[in-house]
């Protein structure tokens, strides 16, 4: 991994006219490459697992807490990091009456 000695920004490997380049996206720096560059494109995605709250209540796990909307004191819960790795992971509600959902950063 290189970076850019303008801005400090990863270069990134691309070829131009046949010859291998490392380039920054964000400034336009752009030196070419002195190693043979192997350039992957069409990487996929790995699927991430959706929580889906409907039909199969009865397995969620509940928690006694007040829903801001209606007041009911249950509320179905699951966790999910949506920070980095270093932050602690959100906790989602979703009220056992109403329905409204709502999270909470711990």
């Amino acid at each position: 991994m290189k970076f850019c000695p303008k801005c400090k920004t990863i270069l990134i490997p691309e070829k131009i006219k046949g010859k291998s380049y490392l380039v920054c996206k964000k400034c336009g720096y752009k030196e070419e490459s002195k190693r043979k560059l192997v350039i992957v494109s069409g990487i996929k995605e790995e699927s991430k697992e959706v929580v889906v709250i409907g039909e199969n209540k009865e397995n969620l796990p509940t928690i006694d807490i007040i829903c801001p909307k209606c007041g009911n004191t249950k509320a179905y819960w699951y966790m999910q990091q949506t920070r980095s790795a270093d932050e602690p992971p959100t906790v989602f509600y979703k009220c056992t009456k109403c329905g409204y959902s709502w999270r909470s950063y711990e």
